[in-house]
């Protein structure tokens, strides 16, 4: 008999690279009858993988832990998995009900939520610290009872191994299937690379205006975070040496590497990124491009150790303009680092080698 499992998640997409592409897919392909539950409308099998979709609507953040939650929860015991992943913070009430029903319950911390609260602009700067030290708290308790712990990065799973030894460090590094080698820069076009969400605390105002001391174009690629943000972009000179496609797909995501010969990665040295692995970092090491990112130490000594890149102080837009412009004249360069950076991914940060920990884990259960 197949074992059952099912990832829950109340705030990402169906499709979803990290939970989906790679964690539900690698566990079917193992052999495991694997279930995706989430609030959209997708209902669907792929990959193997059972996606099903509530159709929940919701207006805002407190619907979302409320109504979300209890409509998803009273779907997972319909579905009666005998493993449950939770992808989600705000998951944890659900995960302690399924606890004392003797289900097995795996929390997946993306993210350090305590730190990350502190990057939240939403929330009002004077309760930040009273917030993130009451979620500490009600996660730590959650971890202490929960079956086991997926965490994303080293520093994640260093704080809950202390506290739950069933904890295992599953690094969100790229599928080298998903990216074609391409470090061939005579071919390829005075263009950088930005992708992801698109916010001010992931250095796009600098990195905009930077472009005016260059002789690149920006390929930029995501969500704006708010309206405003993208009306004071646009208001910038360095807008115009921008090609923006919006929010694109996996394929699309390929072609702008591949025509890109430098990949951005310029985040504010917020608490909660100054320790994490940015999977736009390895997806640009992945495509042979080398990166230009945030001078954030542990970056740094990653960048360096494998030569594959070059870090900045993300605010200072002279340090911006200048390294892009030192590594767009230096063909060479660009060259021996992208294919250092393709080296290091597919002989260490690739999720190949990741998902034989998580699938570990699964049969420990």
């Amino acid at each position: 008999m197949s074992v059952k499992v099912c990832h829950i998640t109340s705030a990402h997409q169906p499709y979803d690279v990290r939970i989906f592409y790679k964690e539900c897919s690698s566990l079917s392909k193992a052999g495991y009858e694997v279930v995706f539950l989430h609030p959209g409308k997708l209902c669907e099998i792929k990959n193997g993988v059972s996606i099903i979709g509530l159709s929940i609507e919701i207006k805002n953040r407190f619907q979302r832990i409320t109504k979300v939650v209890n409509a998803l929860f009273e779907k997972a015991i319909e579905i009666d998995s005998d493993i449950y992943q939770l992808h989600d913070p705000e998951l944890i009430r659900l995960g302690q009900r399924l606890l004392l029903r003797g289900k097995k319950v795996i929390y997946d911390a993306h993210e350090d939520l305590p730190r990350q609260i502190s990057g939240k602009d939403w929330i009002p700067s004077l309760l930040k610290k009273t917030i993130a030290s009451i979620a500490e708290r009600t996660e730590n308790r959650f971890v202490r009872k929960a079956s086991a712990v997926i965490a994303a990065t080293p520093f994640i799973a260093e704080r809950f191994k202390k506290i739950n030894r069933n904890t295992v460090e599953v690094n969100n590094f790229p599928l080298i299937e998903e990216f074609i080698e391409n470090n061939s820069f005579r071919i390829k076009e005075n263009e950088i690379c930005y992708i992801g969400s698109i916010s001010r605390i992931r250095g796009i105002y600098e990195l905009v205006v930077a472009l005016d001391k260059t002789n690149v174009t920006l390929n930029l690629a995501g969500n704006f975070e708010t309206t405003q943000i993208e009306n004071d972009l646009k208001n910038l000179t360095g807008w115009k040496k921008v090609n923006y496609f919006g929010y694109v797909d996996r394929k699309k995501i390929n072609e702008i590497l591949c025509r890109s010969s430098i990949g951005i990665v310029t985040l504010y040295p917020q608490i909660n990124y100054l320790d994490s692995l940015p999977i736009k970092m390895f997806e640009y090491m992945a495509a042979g491009i080398p990166v230009l990112a945030s001078d954030f130490p542990y970056w740094k000594e990653i960048l360096d150790r494998n030569n594959c890149g070059v870090t900045v102080n993300p605010k200072n837009t002279d340090d911006l303009s200048s390294a892009i412009n030192l590594l767009m004249n230096n063909t060479k360069q660009m060259n021996e680092m992208g294919y250092n950076g393709r080296k290091a991914i597919t002989e260490k940060y690739n999720w190949e080698k990741e998902s034989l920990k998580m699938i570990n884990l699964y049969k420990s259960l």
